[in-house]
């Protein structure tokens, strides 16, 4: 079965450091680029970090930029988010997501590329909830 199982999320004071993992199964993600979008509580989904697979870059949104690490362990099967000094408005669901097309699905800025077109090729994550409390 085809699918991305994610873990590390919880509840963390502000400052605290959390790590997402992002593991694959029935594929691997050696080829492809990874993304983490994350959607806070009334809030649209936003894209928080991608990594491009063919060359090692990594993109972050402002917001989280210095504080989150985007990384992939092939050998593993894994992809991780670590996430350092949080603050309040880094709760939310965050979800890992790739498109399993060599060729789709780049690295937009911090986002992956998601289109209608290629949908079917889309793997999500099942979601982990990230709350900082004040």
């Amino acid at each position: 079965q085809v699918q991305l199982v994610e873990s590390g999320g919880g509840l963390v004071p502000p400052g605290g450091s959390l790590r997402l993992s992002c593991a694959a199964s029935g594929f691997t993600v050696d080829v492809y680029n990874i993304g983490w979008f994350r959607q806070a509580p009334g809030k649209g989904r936003e894209g928080v970090s991608c990594l491009s697979s063919d060359d090692g870059n990594t993109y972050y949104a402002d917001s989280v930029k210095g504080r989150f690490t985007i990384s992939k362990n092939n050998a593993e099967n894994t992809a991780y988010l670590q996430m350092n000094n949080l603050k309040p408005e880094d709760t939310a669901v965050y979800y890992c997501v790739t498109v399993r097309h060599k060729l789709l699905g780049r690295c937009s800025g911090a986002a992956l590329e998601l289109s209608d077109t290629y949908k079917y090729l889309e793997v999500w994550g099942q979601g982990t909830l990230v709350t900082v409390f004040s």
